[in-house]
């Protein structure tokens, strides 16, 4: 019998990309999805497919599935700024409520359920480069802590189900991605300069430049996250890139990329931005026996290739209605 894979946050930019390798893989998928922050165009490729049915959905709302699930893939949430500043209570919902409902579909259908967490859990570290046996350092109640705290409080509730229930629960903590299928308007670091340098604007950097992230290229990220699944690892596990750069040598290799003809402006730095980023992979390497693969040099020329090719009107577009047929509500 093949697995059969639910997937929330499909439309999104990593939950589309896993549906795509568990379908390669030979997997049944259940795609859901709210399209509050993800978009038909990622997965419309998947809906001809036999072994691919979609569920415009709010996990935070009761979710019922029919049949039989081996896995669930947790990857719904706003992930960028400007996404769950704008929606801050539908941010802290998805993480409490609806990482609450999905770990009761787990334990009624017997399923290992995967909870995409974040390096925002360590918010503005202490530690540098950051383990999984560092707690971190949030704000609670700054602006950036509807998302920081609702993962937090994410893991928390799926140790609880594995530690009282005996729930089969893995836990990742996603350091930054890119790749094809990001937007160009969500507000993060890569998106932005490359929007900025397709439009001919002035790259923006925040602050002085000097903080630092670690880029992971999508495909290297799928692999890392389903090799997890199939582990025997319950504790949290750090897949990123730890290949650090700081934002301000990051644009200017934007830039020399694009060839654009254009300068950086600088604005102050956003409340709780991170000074540094960058993943301890040292028990993916050994649990997983997972490193990322692909080179930044490589995997940004596929992206701004796949940039390249967006209209306009591709990109801000949000009328799904030619999908209709496909979607089951």
């Amino acid at each position: 019998m093949k697995k059969r894979v639910l997937v929330t946050g499909a439309a999104g930019f990593l939950g589309s990309h896993l549906c795509d390798r568990f379908i390669a893989e030979g997997c049944e998928v259940i795609g859901m999805d709210n399209l509050i922050t993800g978009d038909l165009r990622n997965i419309e490729h998947l809906f001809p497919h036999e072994d691919f049915t979609f569920y415009n959905h709010d996990v935070s709302n009761y979710v019922h599935v029919p049949g039989h699930i081996d896995y669930i893939l947790h990857f719904a949430s706003p992930a960028s700024p400007i996404d769950y500043l704008k929606i801050p209570i539908q941010t802290l919902k998805v993480g409490s409520l609806g990482t609450h409902n999905l770990l009761g579909l787990a334990k009624a259908k017997g399923a290992r359920i995967l909870v995409a967490s974040t390096s925002e859990i360590y918010g503005d570290p202490e530690v540098h480069p950051q383990s999984e046996d560092y707690w971190g350092h949030v704000n609670p109640i700054g602006p950036r802590g509807v998302y920081d705290e609702a993962k937090r409080f994410q893991e928390a509730i799926t140790m609880a189900y594995h530690r009282f229930h005996g729930l089969e629960t893995r836990i990742v903590r996603i350091f930054n991605t890119y790749g094809p299928r990001m937007r160009l308007n969500d507000g993060r670091v890569l998106p932005a300069f490359i929007g900025q340098a397709l439009r001919g604007e002035d790259f923006t950097v925040f602050g002085d430049g000097s903080q630092t992230r670690s880029f992971c290229y999508v495909d290297d990220l799928v692999e890392g996250i389903y090799r997890l699944l199939l582990s025997d690892c319950v504790d949290p596990v750090n897949v990123g890139n730890p290949d650090e750069i700081t934002i301000r040598d990051f644009a200017e290799e934007i830039i020399k990329l694009t060839g654009a003809k254009t300068k950086i402006v600088y604005k102050d730095l956003p409340h709780d931005d991170p000074k540094k980023r960058r993943p301890n992979i040292a028990k993916a390497k050994e649990v997983l026996g997972w490193e990322p693969k692909v080179h930044r040099s490589e995997g940004l020329k596929i992206t701004l290739d796949y940039f390249k090719t967006l209209s306009e009107e591709d990109l801000y577009r949000k009328d799904h209605k030619q999908f209709d047929k496909y979607i089951k509500r």
